[in-house]
């Protein structure tokens, strides 16, 4: 299944959507099982709720063409929001190859591959949807930066979790890009750097595991005005998604709703030849296979 939270019109509040019809049209599904199963009001609420809940709405939806009239809208007509917010956001840095290559050169990074995942944290208060501005403050930086990234999102109460069992506790996967002041960096520290409002751009919807049964295939790309920055496919990860999951969940409890940022591939701004950064005006779109596109303006505040 593929999971929106979206409005229906402006003002209006955020409902739980399941994403059909090839991505053209968008179900309230609240509304639409109404009478017939109690649905929660947003993907957070579902994913708390438990497999059980989710078996029931997917046995309600599977097969079905036709809709209560008023619950359905085209894609075009309505407004994605991020399809969830996260009690905390765990991302991995240098997690590809020749992301760590091109990191030692640009960002006085370590040359030698990680012998164990890099990670770093981002708030809750960083996220946001689709459409939604990246903010860029010149008083904080001049070097903001983009990273598209597969997003895990976690499906139930993970700990101390053997990579072999990994799987069962994830629910789905969105995209994420990681925005980077790399000039805030303090005394190796990312959070700031990484923290900052709007600085978690998540969506655009969130496709569950079984749509994606192998997430180490998939094609990322990112734009920025339309000209290709970044090119890579998870395959080429460092660290894959269950040892990920074992690495951090040896010492960090992973709860419903959480997500993992698994890392960008190459072609990050601080990495071009000269340099490139985000400015205001700029729109950045990071894209991966089987999920769709995530677009985003550079806003300045």
């Amino acid at each position: 299944m593929r999971f929106a939270s979206f409005t229906p019109a402006p003002g209006a509040d955020s409902r739980l959507g399941l994403v059909i019809d090839d991505d053209t049209a968008v179900v309230d599904l609240r509304s639409a099982l109404s009478g017939e199963l109690d649905v929660p009001g947003d993907l957070r609420a579902l994913i708390e709720a438990g497999p059980e809940v989710l078996d029931r709405v997917r046995e309600s939806v599977s097969g079905r063409t036709s809709w209560p009239e008023g619950t359905t809208y085209a894609l075009a007509d309505i407004e994605l929001r991020a399809p969830l917010r996260p009690g905390k956001v765990i991302g991995v840095g240098l997690n590809y190859v020749e992301h760590v290559e091109e990191s030692s050169r640009s960002l006085d990074t370590d040359e030698q591959l990680p012998e164990r995942p890099v990670l770093f944290s981002k708030p809750g208060t960083a996220v946001v949807g689709p459409g939604e501005p990246i903010r860029h403050n010149a008083r904080l930086t001049a070097q903001l930066d983009w990273e598209c990234e597969l997003a895990v999102v976690i499906g139930s109460t993970a700990r101390s979790v053997d990579r072999d069992d990994a799987y069962r506790y994830v629910f789905g996967y969105t995209i994420l890009n990681d925005i980077s002041a790399r000039d805030q960096r303090r005394s190796g520290q990312w959070f700031f750097s990484k923290g900052q409002d709007s600085y978690a751009p998540l969506g655009p919807i969130v496709v569950t595991t079984d749509e994606l049964p192998d997430p180490h295939t998939l094609d990322l790309a990112l734009f920025v005005n339309g000209e290709q920055k970044q090119s890579g496919n998870s395959k080429q990860m460092l660290f894959p998604i269950p040892q990920l999951i074992e690495d951090i969940t040896s010492g960090v409890t992973l709860e419903p709703g959480d997500v993992i940022a698994t890392g960008s591939p190459q072609g990050v701004g601080a990495a071009q030849n000269p340099p490139q950064f985000l400015q205001p005006g700029d729109l950045v779109e990071a894209r991966i296979q089987g999920i769709g596109t995530l677009s985003n303006p550079v806003e300045a505040v």
